[in-house]
Formats: C-alpha cells, structure tokens, sequence
C-alpha cells in the first residue's frame, strides 16, 4: 500500500468516526486528559501535534513516539494556586524492530484535603467541627503506546496508537474506570512535518458507581441534595490536526507550529463554534540556539467573553517557557495561564533523560 493510500485511508476513518459519533453523549469529560503534559508543550500553546518526537507524544501524537530515543519523562505542575496538582511519569522504549517503539504514560490530576462536611452537624442540630474530615478527588490515566515508521529505514511516515485505562475517583463515594483509543500520524513533506491525531476514536467509556451510608444518603436528603445514580459517561471523538517547519539560520532555529482541534460534542464557546462540530486554533513558536537552549511562546484555548459594556471580546489563554539541553538530560519550564483571564498562572517544570541502551 503506498503512502497516499495509507493518508487517505487513515483520513477516511477519521471523518467516518467523527461522524458516527457526533450524536451521543456528553461535552468535557474527561477533561484532565486535555490540559496536556509536558513543560514544552505548555510552553508552545500545546500546538505540538505536528512536532511532538520524544517520550510525552505518547500522550499529544502516539505517531511522534517513533522518532523517540530511549527515553524517560516527568512533570509536576500544581493548576489554580496549587489547589490542584498535576503529575505524570512516562517511558519511551525501543523493540527489537528497530523502526518500532513503545511508550507508557502514567497521569494523576489530583485535588486533596477535600473538607468533609456531611456529619458537620449532631442529631440535636449543633455544629461540631470535630466531625469534619478530609478526602480527595482524583483522575488517574494509564496510556500504553506503540508507534512504528511504515517502511523500515525511513522516517518519512510514522503512525501511532493509545490504549488508555482511566480511573477517577472521589474520595469513598464514588469512583469511575474507563476505557478508550487514540490514533495518530506524522508525516514528513519537504522540510515540512504534518500531524494528524484522532483522540478517542472508539469514543471512551467511564462507568460511575456511587456509594454513600445511610447516615450520608439522609444528610444529602436533609440539605437538598439529589442522590446520584450509577452511570455511563461518554468522552467524543476530537480530531487534531497540526503542521510545522523548522527554519535553520547557523546556530539560530525556528519552529513555529499550527494546531486545528475539532470537538464533535456540539457547540462550545470556541473561536469558530456550531453543532455538533467546533474549531480552536492553538499555535506555538521555538526558538533555539544550536538546539541546546530554546525560547517558547504560544497560545491557545480562544473563547469570547462578553464584557459590562456588552460587547464580545476574545479570550485565550498565552503561554512562554525556557527549554536548556544538558546532555541527555533536558529540563523544561513553562508558565500560563489556566484558567484564562482569571489571573490563574501557573509554573510547570518538566525533566526528559535519554537513556544510552547497553549493547548485549
């Protein structure tokens, strides 16, 4: 099969899939999948699609994961003031077929010292803080990737797989495991470089069950609130779709990239919004010196905001970051705003080291 045939094909499963699923389920589940991991990538206004060639791809483009190296990867990033913290830990892998690799990605976003309120008040109605105590809610991703260039001994075209294991979890009364697949390429043209990612393409599936004592299910009754059933919660299939360059003057490179993410969960508060489909555009710029120390800016996540006066402006959410090359080591930090315009900016740092494999 040549490689326009393999192009048409994965871009016919593509449509197909975002098609068939644009009539069910619910808008931003899953959501925590979507912040993204990677200092880089933060820094780039997560327009990485195209880019994405070391350890983290098994999360942004599985495809990229085949132009990794042997390769290990963490990140530790604390979202709304250190309210929430978000963790991960991955590993790029080679295979004894040496156009093949295997990634894991390990995710935990997490919110913890979560008061506990329902036993705040006694029988006789007085208040005692005694009874207040603590637990948390967390969502937990294992993504196990595999990635491999279609002809051996060239990288013009890679394509990439996720299988994703989700739990989420809050605190004793609920919890939730779901299931799911992402499919992706990366393709050389040129000096240039595409990528294409469908995320979810199987749509993913989280099956919630609840669990509350008798003394809980009257405390919810007694203070109005609905007792929740078990359930089926379905994330959609996204389509992302980027392209870059990377520009060489001496020591001086320049990488600016483009990313088009398509939603099929109906109208969203999105730069180009209808139903069932909406349009963001995330775009991102590297700068770098002999690729050993890099400057980032991006920006992504466009949204109009009404004002007092009644006008509409447009949102987003900026992004810069630094990037140093120590090695095999590369150390990464950037800083946004996550919550965009709500004076949310957080510091993410995150660490890459390339693994030198021992020769049997």
């Amino acid at each position: 099969m040549s490689k326009t045939s393999v192009m048409k094909l994965f871009v016919s499963i593509m449509v197909c899939w975002l098609y068939a699923m644009s009539a069910f389920s619910q808008k931003y589940s899953n959501e925590f999948l979507s912040i993204g991991i990677g200092a880089r990538a933060q820094a780039m206004g997560t327009a990485v699609v195209a880019s994405g060639d070391d350890v983290t791809a098994g999360v942004w483009n599985p495809a990229g994961l085949a132009f990794a190296e042997y390769e290990l990867g963490a990140m530790h990033a604390e979202w709304f003031g250190g309210i929430g913290k978000f963790d991960y830990a991955g590993i790029a892998l080679p295979t004894a077929a040496p156009h093949r690799k295997l990634g894991i990605s390990l995710i935990r976003f997490g919110i913890d010292q979560i008061p506990l309120t329902l036993s705040l008040y006694e029988d006789d109605g007085t208040v005692n803080y005694d009874n207040v105590s603590e637990f948390s809610a967390a969502d937990y991703a294992l993504i196990l990737s595999m990635a491999q260039f279609m002809k051996p001994g060239t990288d013009r075209l890679s394509l990439g797989g996720n299988i994703k294991i989700i739990h989420r979890s809050i605190g004793p009364f609920a919890n939730a495991w779901g299931f799911g697949a992402d499919l992706g390429l990366q393709f050389k043209w040129s000096a240039w470089k595409l990528g294409l990612l469908v995320r979810d393409i199987t749509t993913t599936f989280n099956a919630w069950s609840f669990s509350f004592t008798e003394e809980q299910q009257q405390q919810l009754a007694f203070t109005n609130n609905e007792l929740p059933i078990n359930s089926l919660e379905i994330t959609r299939p996204q389509l992302l779709a980027g392209i870059t360059r990377r520009f060489v003057w001496g020591n001086i490179g320049l990488a600016p990239e483009l990313n088009i993410i398509v939603t099929t969960d109906g109208r969203r508060n999105t730069l180009f919004s209808a139903d069932p489909f909406s349009m963001d555009p995330a775009a991102g710029l590297e700068l770098d010196y002999k690729a050993t120390i890099f400057l980032r800016g991006g920006i992504s996540q466009f949204q109009r905001i009404p004002d007092f006066g009644g006008r509409e402006l447009i949102g987003s959410r900026p992004a810069i970051g630094l990037g140093l090359k120590l090695g095999r080591l590369r150390v990464d930090y950037a800083y946004t705003d996550v919550g965009a315009r709500q004076n949310t900016f957080s510091h993410i740092v995150s660490l890459r080291l390339g693994v030198k494999r021992v020769k049997d």
